[in-house]
């Protein structure tokens, strides 16, 4: 790649390349995240409870990092019952207090003054919120908090009322890990073993079996991996990307992930194929980054490589075979040319509570901007694509002059962007489905 990569010292200190300024500001506030560690006999004495409590209190920035650390410690070394016990205890001790936002509205409606709006705005705050800010003072704290909002995901399917709690956790964190704070990073055989190994264990789309397996995806020229970082998590990956660089759309998976196979010369490529996308912190689910990933990484190879015209996807669709089975299509039932039909019709026609598309990974892509482009039997043989797709896979195509029209169709109307190809063979399953 012709341009400066985030961590090279090679990268001129005046160049105006956005990447080189992202990774300055990155150093300089990681800089700052990086603090000394507490020792026991800094911390304090006393349930969790009332150190959460006490740390509302505290009135000296030493004395409130110190006593979050304690807290921090205390909850880390919780069993899952009290962590339960914990969260409900935000849930209730922690709460708005609904008798003052009263007051603050009432007021505010009859007199909308600064003074009056700021105390409508403090007053409608669920303390908890003060409180995870005050957590998130001590070193490593922003790492521990997305383990605790992790935690706390386990409980909400038998807990409803802790999604309270659960939305100021958004709330915060997707203040926290605002785009802007985010910073592109490339993933090389060279990266530090740490990030390597996180790689390999959050994979969550095709597994890597062996150090020689992730060698595959990362060093020949024709592989990049991109990912997302925080200064406050500097070694965790937020999301990553793997890509294949290829000549023409490609139609199987197992084909990109070949142990023996031939480079491919850059003067051929014309494709970039993101082939996997992976999220890594399970405590921020729900908070989106991959609509930023992929445009970014997306405008960085049409930089690099000129040759590129083609962005496109190979993805699983994992919701398929359970949608076949529902629909009264046992596995081997149907010919190869009915079941796509019938997978352009899923991805196309059916639609998730939200109005949007009703398989997760259509989702995503088409949330993002991108088009359906086509639908391919036997792409994925691997024993997990046939469980979950029958080993049918889809390219979704981020045509970057067509993103901003593709999202507002589907804002505006719901219309769904697909190519010619896959609107027939939707058409055509209407027949299959009345039969």
């Amino acid at each position: 790649m012709s341009g400066c990569l985030p961590d090279t010292p090679s990268c001129p200190k005046e160049s105006a390349d956005p990447m080189v300024v992202s990774t300055s500001l990155s150093e300089l506030l990681t800089a700052v995240f990086e603090r000394r560690p507490f020792t026991r006999s800094d911390l304090g004495s006393g349930s969790i409870q009332e150190l959460c409590h006490a740390l509302m209190s505290q009135k000296t920035e030493k004395s409130g990092v110190r006593m979050a650390e304690s807290i921090l410690q205390r909850y880390e070394a919780l069993n899952d019952e009290e962590k339960l016990e914990f969260f409900q205890f935000l849930n209730s001790d922690f709460d708005l207090d609904r008798d003052l936002v009263a007051d603050h509205a009432q007021a505010y409606a009859q007199d909308p003054t600064p003074e009056n709006y700021a105390a409508l705005s403090s007053g409608a705050e669920a303390t908890r919120l003060s409180l995870f800010r005050r957590l998130n003072e001590p070193d490593g704290a922003t790492t521990r908090l997305v383990s605790m909002r992790a935690d706390l995901l386990r409980f909400l399917k038998n807990e409803s009322d802790l999604k309270k709690v659960d939305r100021d956790f958004v709330h915060l964190l997707s203040s926290w890990f605002n785009r802007g704070f985010l910073v592109l990073r490339q993933i090389t055989w060279e990266s530090s073993a740490a990030i390597l190994e996180k790689v390999i264990a959050y994979e969550a789309v095709h597994e890597i079996r062996t150090w020689d397996d992730l060698r595959r995806r990362l060093q020949p020229d024709d592989r990049r991996c991109y990912a997302f970082f925080h200064p406050a998590m500097p070694e965790e990956p937020l999301i990553f990307v793997e890509i294949a660089l290829v000549s023409g759309v490609p139609s199987s998976v197992q084909t990109l992930l070949l142990e023996q196979r031939d480079l491919m010369p850059e003067a051929n490529t014309d494709t970039a194929v993101f082939y996997s996308i992976s999220n890594c912190q399970k405590g921020l689910a729900g908070i989106s980054f991959g609509n930023s990933l992929i445009k970014m990484v997306a405008n960085e190879l049409s930089r690099d490589l000129p040759n590129l015209k083609t962005f496109v996807t190979l993805s699983p669709i994992p919701g398929l075979s359970r949608w076949l089975l529902q629909n009264g299509h046992v596995n081997g039932e149907l010919e190869e040319t009915k079941l796509k039909q019938l997978t352009a019709y899923y991805l196309y026609e059916e639609k998730h509570k939200s109005g949007l598309p009703l398989d997760p990974v259509a989702r995503f892509h088409l949330s993002n901007g991108a088009s359906i482009h086509a639908i391919h039997a036997g792409a994925d043989l691997s024993d997990n694509g046939k469980a979950q797709s029958r080993g049918f896979m889809a390219n979704y195509l981020y045509d970057l002059k067509k993103i901003s029209r593709n999202l507002q169709h589907l804002a505006d109307s719901g219309m769904i962007s697909a190519s010619t190809n896959v609107k027939s063979l939707s058409r055509q399953a209407e027949k299959t489905l009345s039969e």
